[in-house]
């Protein structure tokens, strides 16, 4: 037995403690909500939907929109140089309904663009994103939504899912990567740290908008418009997590592989923006879950402490697979339970290509 095997054997015991570590702190999402906030009045919202190009899902988004079980809200559309039919579908819905206002942007463009000019239009405080190819769960997305809202909470995170494909392989990995995803944010926040929320499914007031300038801080990249927005203006104490079944939004997921890598380069293309300790925090967690597979499938490879070694994997395993199982019950997926410690790999090796792939070649669309 050479140095390098009690050196492998002692950095997997360090690395596998690590990566617990992490997985003990998302455990407290998985602790007992805590209970609504009973409004006696309903504040007015303004739904806000900046759109380019989404006129396959518009119909049916503005419909279930108008059926929201919410006394007062109002829609505000704003369509991006859209090519297609968006921008007549929108304004026939305006025609027809009060509460539904359109913007067309002209002199610029972008989904931040978008947004900004939503937000300025909007008529009341609470503000609620989701995107055009989602749609709410229920029509009580709203009312779970405000009811999260508290006298301190500026920022509400709400759970985007994404529709189920039976037989795919894709399908599963993408919705796997979205439960891991919030489990992480929605730990963090209720760990009175959080970092980032997800543009499908999220509520802001918009005196934080304005008075913490838009998105001014980050107008030199075209996505963040979501995650930077929350990670520069959150603190310990004015965000909250909605995590309701009738509060999530659900949407359409990409069907191919090509698709799909360009959309998480775009997502992990903005990470180096957060917070120091955000970004040192997140990327601990991702290398401690890569060197984990990796130091295991080395002392594998050197027959170096097999019998340690597979222990010590098994009760990682089993621990994690008990995280992912219950925040898999919590947030209605629970048909990736059994796939998920073959998933976790697989979508560690994805996530190691996009990093080597951005840092290469940095992603430029925001759609």
């Amino acid at each position: 037995m050479t140095f390098l095997s009690p050196f492998l054997f002692y950095s997997f015991l360090v690395i596998c403690c690590i990566n617990l570590g992490y997985f003990l702190y998302f455990s407290v999402f998985n602790a007992e909500e805590k209970k609504e906030n009973n409004n006696s009045h309903f504040d007015g919202i303004s739904i806000i939907i900046c759109a380019k190009n989404e006129a396959a899902h518009l119909l049916g988004l503005i419909e279930k929109l108008l059926f929201q079980d919410y006394p007062l809200f109002e829609i505000v559309l704003i369509n991006d140089h859209s090519s297609d039919a968006s921008l007549s579908i929108m304004q026939d819905f305006e025609k027809r309904n009060a509460n539904i206002s359109v913007f067309d942007l002209k002199s610029s463009t972008g989904k931040k663009a978008g947004i900004t000019l939503g937000i300025k239009n909007a008529q009341y405080e609470t503000l609620v994103f989701t995107d055009a190819d989602c749609l709410p769960a229920s029509n009580q997305w709203l009312k779970k939504m405000s009811a999260a809202f508290s006298r301190e909470t500026q920022i509400v995170l709400g759970y985007g899912a994404y529709k189920k494909f039976k037989g795919s392989v894709l399908n599963k990995l993408i919705r796997f990567e979205t439960l891991l995803t919030a489990l992480q944010y929605c730990s963090y926040t209720l760990r009175k740290n959080p970092y980032m929320g997800v543009g499908r499914n999220l509520a802001y007031c918009k005196s934080l908008f304005n008075t913490s300038g838009g998105f001014e801080a980050h107008n030199h990249v075209k996505p963040g418009d979501d995650d930077l927005f929350v990670n520069q203006n959150a603190t310990t104490t004015n965000v909250a997590v909605c995590t309701k079944p009738e509060a999530f939004t659900i949407s359409a997921p990409k069907t191919n592989w090509r698709d799909w890598f360009i959309q998480k380069r775009r997502h992990v293309g903005v990470a180096h923006l957060y917070k120091p300790k955000h970004k040192l925090q997140l990327g601990l967690f991702y290398l401690s879950q890569a060197m984990f597979f990796l130091l295991f499938l080395a002392l594998l490879l050197t027959k170096s402490y097999l019998i340690p070694a597979a222990c010590t994997f098994l009760f990682r395993e089993l621990y994690v697979w008990r995280v992912y199982a219950e925040a898999a019950k919590k947030l209605k997926e629970l048909d990736l339970v059994f796939y998920s410690l073959l998933l976790e790999p697989f979508l560690v090796s994805l996530q190691m290509l996009i990093f080597i792939t951005n840092t290469l070649v940095k992603p430029r669309r925001w759609k």
